[in-house]
């Protein structure tokens, strides 16, 4: 009989799972270091590939396995490799695909570390990096060199959600050999499924919506067996792991996470609604909004508008930071993707180590603030922030 194809919400649920002996309904912890065989020669086989199976937690796990199989199955990849965080992920995205005297075309309008990752260190090894537009596709294809190897977006983009056309930059990849490699942090395979729109590979911060509750770091790179092979060869070599608790953590966070996707992105909606109206608000960014200059295509590559959206007040800093001082409800952190709305001033937070003219570059004004909507009262999340403004 041929496999069922099943829906996104039922393959956050099922997906990956394999049970023990036990025969256990939750999926199982696996906590330990490494794994017994029952011989020399089965130690020997496993080793070298010959036979399937565990060998030692920092590159084989079964929990870890779970956790692989079912984000692959939701993002439609072929292999999912699980790393300890977000940039761990982006790390070894480069770390086994790229060499020397490579080239990286990347996004400007991306996270803080990130650029960092690929302006200070992945340059320190000899990869250099142009910066380009996040959503004009030409300066990607005027950006191409002989030797560039991988192309770096997010989309929507951190924290002023710009759209990328993933489909007309894959394009542009293709024809000049690159590989493309898109963050899918913001809305997660519920919302966006980036290899169906031409991209090769796709990187997650599972710490983010992935786990939903602000509980765990993970990270993870998908795409094809053959794109994976060597970043999955760095990981066993190199071991920026993640852990088999963490895992099983994300696996339990998958099981809501179209409810939750779906929920985030109507209250950040009616919360980029209500910001628009207010006079202290100069200008509001979120991809549900038909004021969002790349709107049209966000509603064409996503399901939805996410949950993040980002807002300019009047008065620079001092004024957006009066905005987080007067809160009395959300969180007052730089990390999303949780249950609790959280509110950061991104220039002097998530992108605080990069260059003022790489934050001026990328639009990041002193009186710019990311609030990441969670699952709260819509009302309650507007009166809170309403002190402020």
């Amino acid at each position: 009989m041929p496999k069922p194809s099943y829906q996104p919400e039922t393959l956050a649920v099922h997906a990956g799972t394999v049970r023990s002996q036990f025969n256990e309904h939750s999926e199982a912890l696996f906590l330990t270091s490494s794994f017994v065989f029952d011989s020399a020669a089965q130690a020997a086989a496993r080793f070298i590939g010959e036979e399937p199976g565990n060998i030692y937690s920092r590159f084989t796990n079964p929990t870890v396995t779970m956790f692989e199989e079912r984000l692959a199955a939701l993002e439609g990849a072929e292999q999912c490799v699980a790393t300890a965080s977000g940039m761990s992920a982006i790390l070894a995205c480069g770390m086994g695909l790229l060499k020397s005297g490579d080239h990286i075309v990347a996004s400007r309008s991306i996270f803080g570390a990130t650029v960092n990752l690929f302006g200070t260190i992945f340059k320190r090894f000899g990869v250099e990096t142009t910066f380009v537009s996040a959503s004009e596709v030409s300066e990607w294809a005027a950006a191409v060199r002989p030797n560039t190897r991988l192309f770096f977006l997010e989309t929507p983009s951190n924290p002023l959600t710009e759209i990328s056309d993933i489909a007309a930059v894959a394009a542009v990849a293709k024809k000049c050999g690159a590989l493309l490699a898109v963050d899918n942090c913001f809305c997660t395979p519920i919302l966006q499924r980036p290899l169906e729109l031409g991209a090769d590979i796709i990187i997650h911060s599972a710490t983010k919506y992935i786990d939903g509750q602000g509980r765990a770091l993970g990270g993870a790179v998908l795409g094809s067996k053959k794109v994976m092979e060597p970043i999955y060869q760095f990981l066993r070599t190199a071991g920026p792991t993640l852990s088999a608790f963490n895992a099983w953590i994300f696996l339990k966070g998958m099981e809501t996470l179209k409810l939750r996707m779906e929920a985030h992105s109507a209250n950040a909606l009616a919360v980029a609604l209500w910001l628009q109206a207010q006079p202290n608000v100069v200008r509001v960014f979120y991809p549900g909004l038909p004021s969002h200059p790349q709107h049209r295509l966000a509603m064409q590559q996503q399901k939805a508008g996410g949950g993040i959206v980002s807002f300019e007040v009047k008065g620079g800093r001092e004024a957006a930071w009066r905005v987080i001082d007067n809160t009395q409800l959300v969180s007052i952190t730089a990390n999303l993707g949780d249950t609790k709305t959280t509110l950061t001033h991104p220039a002097t937070t998530t992108h605080a180590r990069i260059t003022p003219e790489a934050r001026a570059a990328a639009g990041i004004t002193e009186g710019l603030l990311r609030v990441a909507v969670g699952l709260e009262a819509v009302s309650d999340i507007q009166h809170d922030l309403r002190r402020g403004l």
